[in-house]
């Protein structure tokens, strides 16, 4: 029975809900997607239950009627509410995070047609040799023009002159159809039988309910060959599967293990797809016929129609945390969608964070886990080298054992990989003559030099430009040198010590899209490289039998500032790092290079301590009452005029409550005062866990005015801490 009047979310961030009148013969009902009038304009809206949203009462006579209803599968109540508690958890817009769910408006058109040609079995009376190719290759082949012609190996032209000729017939398709559905015993693995126990625990608790289990096992133990069992359960039973990766550049190699695992690869969800193709996965998810889904944190609220598993994977990275927009973090949330769905949720890591070990500790989450490496696999050797004691020589960043390492490697055959989180040539450029430093203009950041693409170049707001000839300050010509090692730096130092090997260097700069690290990985696999140079992304995900050496140039980095993940953070890469080393028949082995090997991170990886340095960690944490034993949100005012961020910042840490539990530090110029053109200032907010921090502070900013060109923000929960 159709409602008389319905409460609307529009995607209007700035707009509260509103209430319409429902025509005759519309039948909506909550989650219905709605078209609403506003002003002269239309808006895309979804029906809410009006209990559930308060909103100014408005009488049935001044109610406008809505425009129209789109027809796409209302919004399940699952996953309504996943967005309320989101949008009430971490502060934001409702609207905001319901444009996660509806993120394609082309998706929301309606059904499409496609033109495919197939062969009819006529020959042509003119048969080129391309011709002749074409027909032969395409025998029972269906697809596009250019789907074809890729098959074939010829150009559109060859083609269009075989559909003129009869030989090629054209075919009405929906443009929006899977092509593939994966099969769960396809390729059934052979796993061992610690293996089998945890894919036996996980696959029985498909349907079962609400079931969040941390899936801890050491790098190489098969993890996602496990939750691979559960998938295909799930598979079985007619559901849906999620997997969350932490990085775009993950998506193309684990694609090609599904594919290899269930026949046929599954959908991907991220930021590198073409229009048409989010339109058709997203209709595709919403219908049910996309029956597995591999994306990134985005992917999480899409329209499953029936969602049986969520899988998170690398699920201590902090990528999964969303920095801007609704800041939401993936991880956390997808244990809620779980909640809402009433569904298995598998947290899978080598190295999980505190806040994951903890919820294990008080029960709240199961634990499965894998202690030995797949196949007889032993984990690779750690050893620290001092640089206080065994330096590189001057102007060079490799300790002389380590180059001695990467030589006998090389000769060995052997690949090896030398890990530096910094991208680019040098992070600092400045005049050897005046001093002057290259400072974003932007933000309050150095300019990093990127000399493969020859430019100085902000990794925090884009901002690019030509390294000068001259000094800008003193105009001193030849006068500007490179400060402190970036990947780039120590694949020339590598070119010049070892001039015979292939190298390859991997940062988000030259692995960008999942096509570029299918190349990269189809390169190793192929012996087409001997050292990798990478940041970040090559700690996780990857596996290659042959690489043996693994060689941390700076350990001490991730140790800088005050973070308070800083440290864990810091075992976490290095740990995954060490973990790309041995994976095959052949030992692997690690050096760190630090100027503390003494230090308890370094000393906990060398002496492979992970529970004696965790336990330590969460101890130190519990004292200072910080995350998960505390809580903390950051305010973030920001503005392009530095006085009036700093009118705003002080007018809210003024109007700060008094509040038992809860302490509140600032306002002070966060670390970067400056980012993107506007000036920052941060106030930070220290709770105790049982304080509901986000009613304190809602209440809070609602008695605080500031103009429209200043921006607050809040982040519960912040990762980031610039």
């Amino acid at each position: 029975m159709s409602l008389p009047r319905a409460r609307i979310v529009t995607l209007n961030a700035a707009l509260g809900p509103l209430d319409y009148r429902v025509p005759d013969g519309m039948n909506v009902e909550p989650g219905s997607v709605v078209v609403a009038p506003l002003g002269p304009r239309q808006m895309l809206g979804v029906v809410w239950e009006a209990d559930r949203l308060p909103s100014e009462e408005v009488g049935d006579n001044r109610l406008r009627p809505l425009a129209g209803m789109l027809d796409v599968r209302p919004i399940a109540a699952p996953l309504r509410r996943l967005c309320e508690w989101t949008a009430d958890y971490y502060l934001a817009p409702l609207a905001a995070v319901l444009r996660m769910v509806l993120p394609s408006s082309a998706a929301l058109d309606g059904p499409r047609q496609l033109t495919e040609y197939r062969p009819t079995g006529q020959i042509p009376d003119r048969l080129t040799p391309q011709r002749e190719r074409a027909l032969a290759t395409l025998d029972g082949r269906q697809g596009t023009i250019r789907e074809l012609a890729d098959i074939a190996q010829v150009s559109d032209a060859v083609l269009r002159g075989l559909v003129n000729a009869g030989a090629l017939e054209p075919v009405a398709v929906d443009a929006d159809r899977l092509l593939a559905c994966p099969n769960p015993d396809y390729a059934a693995p052979d796993l061992n039988d610690e293996q089998a126990a945890a894919a036996q625990s996980l696959s029985a608790a498909i349907g079962q309910g609400f079931d969040p289990v941390l899936l801890d096992g050491v790098t190489g133990s098969g993890k996602t060959e496990v939750y691979f069992e559960a998938i295909a359960e799930c598979l079985r039973q007619g559901r849906q599967a999620l997997v969350l990766l932490p990085e775009i550049a993950l998506t193309e190699p684990f694609l090609k293990r599904f594919e290899a695992r269930f026949g046929c690869a599954p959908v991907a969800w991220h930021s590198g797809l073409r229009s048409s193709e989010r339109r058709r996965n997203w209709r595709g998810i919403a219908s049910g016929e996309a029956k597995v889904t591999v994306g990134a944190r985005s992917a999480l609220f899409l329209p499953y129609r029936n969602l049986g598993l969520i899988v998170v994977d690398e699920a201590h990275e902090p990528t999964f945390k969303q920095e801007d927009g609704v800041q939401y973090h993936a991880r956390d949330t997808a244990v809620m969608r779980g909640k809402f769905e009433d569904i298995l949720v598998i947290l899978s890591s080598a190295t999980p964070a505190i806040e994951s070990r903890h919820m294990v500790e008080i029960g709240r989450y199961r634990e499965v886990t894998l202690a030995q490496r797949f196949a007889g696999a032993q984990l690779p050797s750690i050893r620290a080298l001092d640089l206080t004691q065994d330096p590189p020589p001057r102007g060079r960043w490799l300790a002389p054992e380590l180059v001695g390492e990467l030589e006998a490697n090389l000769a060995a055959g052997e690949q090896s990989l030398l890990f530096l989180n910094r991208r680019g040539f040098a992070p600092l450029t400045l005049c050897r003559h005046c001093g002057h430093r290259f400072q974003c203009p932007n933000c309050t950041a150095w300019m990093v030099e990127h000399r493969l693409t020859r430019r100085l170049a902000c990794h925090h707001c884009g901002h690019v430009m030509p390294p000068p000839q001259a000094c800008p300050e003193c105009g001193e010509e030849d006068s500007l040198v490179a400060c402190g090692p970036g990947v780039e730096r120590i694949a020339d130092e590598v070119a010049e010590l070892l001039p015979e090997a292939r190298t390859a260097i991997v940062t988000s700069d030259t692995i960008w899209s999942p096509q570029r690290a299918a190349e990269f990985v189809a390169a190793m696999d192929g012996g087409e490289i001997d050292i990798v140079i990478g940041t970040q992304l090559v700690t996780k995900g990857y596996h290659f039998p042959n690489l043996t050496l693994v060689g941390v140039v700076d350990a001490d980095l991730g140790l800088a500032g005050g973070d308070l993940r800083a440290a864990e953070r810091s075992f976490q890469q290095i740990q995954q790092v060490a973990g790309r080393a041995g994976r095959g028949d052949k030992p692997g082995r690690v050096l760190i290079q630090s100027h503390d090997p003494e230090a308890p991170v370094i000393a906990a990886l060398v002496s492979g301590d992970a529970p004696g340095f965790y336990a330590a960690e969460t101890e130190a944490r519990k004292d200072a009452a910080m995350p998960p034993f505390g809580r903390l949100a950051a305010i973030v005012v920001s503005a392009e005029d530095a006085s009036e961020a700093e009118a705003v910042a002080r007018r809210i840490g003024h109007a700060a409550p008094e509040v038992d539990g809860m302490v509140v530090f600032g306002p002070a110029p966060a670390p970067l005062a400056m980012l993107r053109g506007r000036h920052r200032q941060r106030i930070l907010v220290h709770a105790r866990r049982s304080l509901d921090v986000q009613d304190v502070i809602r209440d809070w900013l609602a008695g605080v005015e500031w103009g429209s060109k200043t921006r607050v923000s809040v982040d519960v929960d912040p990762y980031s801490f610039l």
